[in-house]
């Protein structure tokens, strides 16, 4: 059977490979020069950066996380997380609510009395059950953490209202914080969130695209680069697939690319369909790295939840990832700015988006103007599904009709979920299994 891919992302690239390890043949059609998607990196003097966000290598799925591990097993560098928010001046334990105790006072108390007042008042019936994303923020967390930072940290990366998401993505991905952490956080005794990711590990060379290049290479040759799909027709039991001028003939075609690109390749696709696909929300990326002289504070990432300390929602430290993304004696930072597709941010130049995050690491004390010896940007135009309240009904709209016409839909965004590299891969893993 011939398997055509659509899209040569890490999801794309990962079905390709398990399928070829069954006994397929595959072909993976990317429309970009390279492929990779959002797992890409470029190196410019000296300085490594993953032009999709700042990766790393972590899960709760032990065999996923033995799949990628074992595919930078000669290349990989193990760290432990030193994670920070961004809060009044301050650098705060991450997450937050393991880091009340380095709150100012007055905010200390306000989070701890408002998780203890909201865990009353749920466990006696008093606050209805939530019915959106940020009612679910303060029925699990209070009022003092929810105004804090959960509130406005989730509405500067999603871009969107909280009260106007849906909730049904938060359980496993937003743990609920357990009452004796919160309570041993407030009055300074140690504790650890987010423990799946405390340890991380990262390529020692070539950025996170060391593991797209490790998971292609024993189908490297069945990757079409360039190949921008414009139309896909049924053949008899097959499918052809053109860009244009070429057409690939095969068995089986599956998605993995944006479903705004798979639908106008259709043709025929009815106009609800329609209607519901662009209804479906999303956010673009835009990353600044920046490459200094010096060295940076001990930190893997920051969240910075303000928006009057800058546009970045986060900053992340690649160097501290690898010590081969940076020059000897130098240091590397990536901020990333989400926002929407056709907002301030995508309007801005690369040199004014430079500027302003460079401003915003000054006054964050990260590093002074005369440290920058190189900086860059990249821009991603797909970048994270924003569950907005219609979400369930639009995607099971165009599913529905995806999968009735024989294109399965895999990875991030041709199933249009968040989905971590893990996630991605799970995804995968899960298909190849159950479609031999």
């Amino acid at each position: 059977m011939k398997t055509a891919i659509l899209g040569g992302g890490l999801s794309g690239l990962t079905l390709a490979r398990l399928l070829h390890e069954k006994g397929n043949e595959v072909v993976i059609l990317e429309a970009e020069p390279e492929a990779g998607g959002l797992c890409r990196s470029k190196t410019d003097r000296g300085f490594t950066f993953d032009t999709g966000g700042s990766h790393i290598i972590f899960s709760r799925d032990a065999e996923v996380l033995a799949f990628m591990r074992r595919m930078i097993s000669d290349n990989e560098q193990r760290n432990n997380r030193t994670t920070k928010i961004f809060y009044k001046d301050l650098f705060v334990k991450y997450p937050f609510e393991n880091g009340l105790s380095d709150l100012p006072p007055d905010d200390r108390f306000a989070c701890i009395n408002g998780f203890v007042q909201n865990l009353i008042a749920v466990e006696k019936g008093k606050i209805s059950p939530p019915e959106n994303f940020r009612e679910w923020i303060y029925y699990t967390f209070g009022k003092g953490i929810a105004e804090c930072y959960m509130v406005p940290y989730n509405e500067k990366i999603w871009k969107y209202p909280t009260d106007h998401m849906s909730l049904h993505w938060v359980d496993g991905r937003i743990p609920r914080p357990p009452v004796e952490d919160i309570i041993k956080s407030a009055i300074g005794i140690s504790t650890e969130g987010y423990t799946h990711q405390s340890v991380f590990s990262y390529p020692l060379e070539g950025g996170i695209e060391a593991l797209i290049h490790a998971i292609a290479a024993p189908i490297k040759k069945h990757i079409r680069t360039g190949f921008r799909v414009t139309s896909i027709r049924r053949s008899g039991s097959g499918w052809k697939i053109s860009n244009g001028e070429d057409v690939i003939e095969a068995d089986r075609c599956i998605c993995t690319m944006p479903l705004q690109h798979l639908l106008p390749c259709l043709g025929n696709v009815p106009p609800a369909v329609n209607d519901a696909a662009a209804a479906l929300k999303y956010n673009s990326l835009a990353c600044v790295n920046i490459g200094i002289r010096g060295a940076v504070p001990d930190f893997s990432w920051v969240y910075v939840p303000d928006p009057a300390a800058g546009m970045a929602n986060r900053i992340s430290f690649p160097s501290h990832y690898s010590r081969r993304v940076a020059p000897p004696g130098c240091s590397a930072v990536l901020a990333e700015i989400t926002h929407q597709p056709d907002d301030e941010v995508a309007a801005m130049s690369d040199d004014e988006l430079i500027r302003e995050v460079t401003k915003m690491l000054m006054d964050m004390q990260i590093l002074t103007k005369d440290q920058v010896i190189s900086s860059s940007v990249e821009r991603q135009p797909f970048a994270y599904v924003v569950y907005d309240l219609d979400y369930l009904k639009n995607i099971a709209t165009v599913k529905e009709y995806c999968e009735g016409s024989g294109i399965p839909l895999v990875g991030r965004f041709a199933q249009f979920e968040y989905l971590n590299m893990d996630g991605c891969i799970r995804s995968v893993m899960d298909f190849v299994a159950s479609h031999p």
